[in-house]
């Protein structure tokens, strides 16, 4: 039954990769274009650590989504989660439930699992990698 599962575990991991990015991105939109939603501080400038984030949050969970550079582009984003979760929720309190924080471990722990797997299924950097290989042959 395990062999079975298997087959399926890159498709499994795309799928996980492709939501991930696609909420990870809503929360740049909201902070650059105030979409779906303005935040609650309105948006913020551009060149402050909130519109950093944005920016990475967008731009990352894009490249992300598509698959492009998955494991460096990760790796950038679960630090950023990171600081994002010891800066601004753990001081409120130890709690993740209570800091409201959950999101932002979630996504530094999924990112990290990105790190070291890679994309999965479906992604620009697997067909880069077949295209090489398909290249190499040709040599």
């Amino acid at each position: 039954m395990s062999t079975a599962l298997d087959r399926w575990a890159p498709y499994a991991l795309a799928i996980l990769r492709i939501v991930t990015a696609l909420l990870f991105m809503e929360h740049g939109t909201q902070k650059l274009f105030g979409f779906p939603a303005p935040p609650q501080g309105g948006t913020p400038p551009l060149f402050s650590l909130f519109g950093i984030g944005a920016v990475l949050e967008l731009a990352g969970g894009l490249l992300v989504l598509l698959g492009l550079f998955t494991r460096p582009v990760a790796f950038v984003l679960a630090g950023e989660m990171a600081v994002a979760y010891w800066m601004f929720h753990a001081p409120q309190s130890p709690y993740p439930a209570l800091n409201g924080g959950d999101a932002a471990v979630l996504f530094c722990f999924v990112f990290l699992l990105l790190v070291f797997t890679g994309p999965g299924a479906w992604s620009l950097d697997r067909e880069e990698r077949r295209t090489e290989r398909r290249h190499s042959w040709e040599r």
